[in-house]
């Protein structure tokens, strides 16, 4: 009876034959001929309520079985045992149990990264995978499975998807599988970086085809990783029990921790009373803690050493200071990363500031090009990137500090003002906040300021007076600029090095020319740097968060909602007649082409006729005022 149905072709049985198939299995160990047929039909290729049914009736038969299953073949450590045992019916009966469930979970497995199955049946084979392995290891964690189930979810060619996203939502709250996920994932960086270096051994030999694939498969692979690490929520500092929930009953065994005990679980072994319940329970927590610390920074070390694509290297910058260096045993292990993407320059240098910061000011790291790195990163595309509202944070954090050398404040200083040369408005109000914080933290570099009263003659006796004391003698005069002439500025814009850029002999001349800047905003927050900052009793610093992700939207929206008392208008005594006047344009002339007016002069005198010609024929001829060619210059 038990050898009809397996006579029968797979594709032959209807449901409610497979039901029966199901419930004889179950009923009688005569039936135990049905157990392969059953495990046909899970397969990406069955119909899903096939699958299903089958599983079913598999989960069912084999749930009770798991605790006196004997272990996989490959795993057993007694050869001498199984070979004494090897003409023992029933060893031979549960060793065949044994392997049709591993069978079982490799069935589940395929099922589970097929991409032709559907999203209900993966959620029901993700369950029966995780209950395998909460029961398949005597009540115990089952590494084995789960970690061959995470192996074949990252090497698939499935993208982030349902499958992924139901096993962190589900599991991941409990402890022991985020233990074993971080080993998992450290086994397949590791197994990735080895790919990696080999595959560079073997490049000249693949074509171009078989490379792209590789790489798009790595690639893809590490992507996987990423996503679970980001996805597994830190250990956090609390004696809640809820907070060390376990997925198996009886938590994960030592031997994958650093224990010496084999044979007891994490939490309190014995309980001999109230005040001694509580003490193990409180050092159980504490070793949980530290063993999940360490697999984290396993886990995160081993990923880095990844050759990361370009959106998941960026993804990881951004989130380092928060998400990984807080939970990290040693975060200064991250410097070799942090140093190297931080002298790659351009947007990675700017999304490594932030950890780098953090290792310097939290973890005594010394790096000593830090400023001149930093330096280097000040150019007008700054001012558009994504991330830089935590740069000029982290720029005026850098910049904070007392001792910083007087030239290396005033480079700063310098640079950040010639580059309200070529930055939109919102990046002249940051450069302002910044300059502003480092005139009044560092008094020394004060000689810098270039202001003038309305004549064009610097006052500079009278600026020593008023508090700038010795300073005052290395102000730069501005004469040279009121009269026209070309001023020689000694600050060497294109020197990556700011202790030769030759700012402190230099002026913040860029400065002055915002008082007249077109964007309102900016002409009023300017007038700020006029005050004397070296009192620092009667001036605060400016909070540079406050403007560190403006854009034109923003002092847009500032400017709507300022309520306005005196507006100005554009009033003229008389009519203008052109947009610029003659002397605007010293040898230019502007003249009408006309019949009548051939004879005019030159210069101011021809303008002035000109003018008043105009007046008094403007509406009877409009459209015959032409500007000539320009003349020569004298």
């Amino acid at each position: 009876m038990a050898s009809t149905p397996a006579k029968k072709r797979k594709g032959k049985y209807s449901l409610s034959e497979l039901k029966t198939l199901g419930h004889q299995l179950l009923s009688s160990r005569s039936h135990i001929n049905n157990l392969p047929l059953l495990l046909s039909f899970i397969s990406p290729s069955s119909p899903p309520h096939y699958a299903l049914e089958s599983l079913l009736s598999l989960q069912s038969f084999f749930t009770p079985l798991l605790p006196q299953l004997p272990p996989s073949s490959s795993s057993s450590s007694k050869p001498s045992a199984r070979q004494n045992s090897a003409e023992d019916p029933e060893f031979i009966y549960w060793t065949w149990l044994r392997s049709k469930f591993d069978n079982f979970v490799q069935s589940l497995i395929d099922v589970a990264v097929s991409p032709k199955s559907e999203d209900a049946l993966r959620d029901v084979v993700l369950d029966t995978i995780m209950e395998s392995v909460k029961l398949g290891n005597g009540g115990r964690f089952q590494s084995a499975i789960y970690h061959k189930f995470i192996h074949r979810i990252v090497h698939s060619s499935l993208v982030v998807d349902f499958l992924l996203e139901s096993l962190t939502s589900k599991y991941f709250k409990f402890l022991d599988v985020r233990y074993f996920t971080y080993i998992s994932l450290e086994k397949l960086s590791r197994t990735l970086e080895t790919k990696d270096i080999s595959g560079k051994k073997r490049i000249m030999s693949l074509d171009g085809d078989g490379e792209s694939q590789s790489k798009e498969s790595m690639e893809l692979s590490i992507q996987k990783l990423h996503y679970i690490l980001l996805h597994i929520p830190p250990l956090e500092a609390s004696d809640d029990h809820s907070c060390h929930e376990m997925w198996s009953g009886s938590g994960f065994s030592s031997n994958e921790g650093d224990s010496k005990d084999h044979s007891q679980p994490m939490e309190s072994k014995v309980e001999q009373g109230k005040t001694k319940k509580s003490n193990n329970n409180v050092l159980s927590s504490v070793n949980i803690a530290k063993k999940i610390k360490l697999k984290f920074t396993k886990a995160w070390i081993s990923f880095l050493r990844l050759p990361l694509p370009l959106d998941v290297y960026k993804e990881v910058l951004v989130s380092l200071d928060q998400v990984v260096i807080p939970h990290l045993s040693n975060p200064i292990m991250l410097c070799d990363f942090l140093t190297r993407s931080y002298d790659i320059g351009g947007v990675i240098s700017v999304m490594a500031l932030s950890s780098l910061f953090v290792l310097m000011t939290q973890h005594g790291l010394e790096y000593p090009n830090f400023y001149e790195k930093l330096y280097a990163l000040l150019v007008p595309s700054i001012f558009m990137a994504k991330h830089r509202a935590k740069f000029f944070q982290l720029l005026d954090s850098c910049l904070k500090s007392p001792l910083l050398p007087a030239y290396l404040a005033a480079a700063f200083a310098k640079k950040l003002s010639r580059l309200t040369l070529s930055v939109p408005p919102s990046g002249a109000l940051i450069i302002v906040a910044l300059i502003h914080n480092l005139l009044r933290r560092h008094p020394s570099i004060n000689c810098l300021v270039h202001r003038e009263d309305g004549d064009g003659i610097t006052k500079d006796e009278s600026r020593a007076q008023k508090g700038f004391g010795d300073n005052a003698d290395n102000f730069v005069s501005s004469t040279q600029m009121d009269s026209g002439k070309s001023g020689i500025d000694p600050f060497k814009d294109e020197e990556s090095n700011p202790m030769k850029c030759n700012a402190m002999r230099s002026s913040l001349w860029e400065i002055d020319t915002l008082r007249h800047h077109y964007c309102p905003p900016v002409s009023r927050f300017v007038l700020s740097l006029e005050n004397d900052l070296t009192v620092r009793a009667k001036t605060t610093e400016v909070a540079v968060t406050d403007f560190s992700s403006g854009s034109y939207a923003t002092i847009f929206r500032e400017e709507i909602r300022r309520r306005v008392k005196q507006v100005p208008l554009a009033f003229y005594k008389s009519t203008p007649t052109s947009l610029f006047s003659g002397s605007d344009f010293a040898g230019w002339g502007f003249r009408y082409e006309d019949e009548e007016d051939q004879n005019c002069g030159d210069g101011e005198n021809t303008t002035n006729s000109i003018s008043k010609e105009h007046d008094q024929n403007s509406a009877k001829r409009p459209r015959q005022q032409k500007l000539s060619s320009p003349s020569p210059l004298s």
